[in-house]
């Protein structure tokens, strides 16, 4: 039988806090309250019929592995000619990281650390080899084909990260200086890669805060984009638009008119989709309707899903040579990615679904388990900063006077890893492991 899985859920909160007492009381009556809730009503059952019913899946060998998911210990042999691996770190060490939810079971610091299954192991030991930089790796040619035609693109290009995508697509669409990209000012392509356009694009970046406080629209871009050619500026070549970004979902329809602004005024329009699945599966839009709106789109196989690592970018096919041209020049070139495009594959299809709106994947329980949360939390009396919209709940700390050092410790006490205040959890829930939420 298939040991029970959980779901993935995530929590975030970004405010200052002050007071120890409070925090300790309101805190271990929420994780209290949770665990009474979701101890009593496996996660399993709170969204049972969004939950696939897991097959064994073949290999290229013909075999499909132990009817639970994991691989036989023969197989496992390391270069000392042992057969155990060493167990994740943490309270659940008395087993290795590929059978359970290994070191993400209490990591609560963001969704990155989120684990691959067994199913993608059993993937990744019956790949193939071959090249990718000659284009001759047949894993890797079928999971750029496959994503392409879920996108509705042309063409698509493995990378090993988001940032990698989104750079590469940006410096691909942008071909001489001047020029610049606008996007939202909390934009990971202006926050968190390393000024990576104003170094590899030479591109003036533009963030633009939102008027609704929420998402970019439509009025917003046209008072921030640059057109023309008039000499002092540097006009705008690329509308890089993120969604989800915090949890949060750009609608669909605002999306189409800044779409159709962007092809009116010849402006390139990218998506940094690390998370469009999220949105997909919360039914704002299926996976085609959101990324045939743009030129280029970056997806993760990592974070949510649970690939060990890596991202595709889509676009048309001339785009995507010109951008696999720029990632062998930045190092990108890989030689045999059958290693973890195998493992992106079974990510994309066991963990969103094969259905263009998430369909049998295990997504949509976790958006379940994120709300009874965030009840929970309201509840009590707490607030919540933003909607609970996707499998992010924002509290809001900040008349509680609690501080992030605090919270931080409260939680290292309990075998939590959190940054404090700002919290993103993700978990791969069992029963067992609600034992560190009572103590909490």
């Amino acid at each position: 039988m298939h040991r029970a899985r959980y779901p993935t859920f995530a929590i975030l909160s970004r405010q200052s806090l002050r007071r120890p007492s409070a925090a300790r009381i309101s805190i271990q009556s929420t994780i209290l309250g949770c665990q009474r809730k979701l101890h009593t009503t496996p996660a399993a059952a709170l969204c049972q019929s969004d939950m696939p019913k897991r097959k064994a899946q073949t290999g290229l060998d013909g075999s499909n592995g132990h009817s639970n998911g994991a691989p036989k210990k023969e197989e496992m042999k390391g270069l000392d000619g042992t057969t155990d691996l060493p167990p994740a770190d943490g309270p659940h060490t008395s087993q290795n990281a590929w059978s359970g939810p290994g070191p993400a079971a209490f990591d609560f610091r963001s969704d990155v650390v989120t684990t691959p299954t067994p199913s993608m192991l059993r993937a990744i030991q019956n790949t193939t080899l071959l090249d990718d930089v000659f284009i001759e790796d047949p894993t890797t040619n079928s999971l750029e084909t496959y994503m392409a035609t879920r996108t509705s693109h042309e063409a698509a290009l493995f990378v090993l990260s988001g940032t990698m995508g989104n750079q590469l697509a940006l410096r691909a669409h942008l071909t001489q200086p001047p020029h610049s990209v606008l996007c939202d000012y909390r934009a990971h392509i202006l926050e968190w890669e390393a000024g990576g356009v104003a170094s590899l694009s030479q591109a003036l970046v533009k963030g633009v805060m939102p008027s609704n406080g929420v998402y970019l629209t439509l009025e917003d871009v046209e008072k921030n984009v640059k057109l023309g050619d008039e000499i002092h500026g540097a006009p705008t070549r690329v509308i890089s638009l993120e969604n989800t970004l915090g949890g949060t979902i750009m609608p669909l329809s605002e999306i189409r008119k800044i779409s159709a602004f962007a092809k009116k005024h010849d402006i390139k329009l990218h998506l940094d989709g690390a998370r469009i699945w999220e949105a997909v599966v919360a039914g704002a839009g299926s996976l085609p309707e959101f990324t045939k709106e743009f030129d280029s789109v970056s997806l993760c196989f990592s974070k949510g899903l649970g690939a060990p690592v890596g991202s595709i970018l889509v676009g048309k096919k001339a785009f995507i040579k010109h951008a696999r041209w720029v990632r062998k020049s930045i190092g990108g070139g890989l030689r045999q990615p059958g290693v973890v495009t195998a493992a992106a594959r079974v990510a994309v299809d066991e963990t969103f679904g094969l259905g263009p709106n998430g369909e049998g994947g295990l997504l949509k329980a976790s958006h379940v388990m994120a709300k009874r949360i965030a009840d929970l939390w309201i509840g009590l009396g707490g607030k919540l900063s933003k909607p609970t919209e996707t499998n992010m709940v924002w509290f809001d700390l900040e008349e509680k006077g609690w501080s992030d050092q605090e919270v931080a410790e409260l939680g290292k006490e309990h075998g939590l890893r959190l940054l404090g205040g700002d919290w993103l959890c993700i978990i791969r829930l069992e029963r067992r492991l609600w034992s560190a939420w009572r103590k909490f």
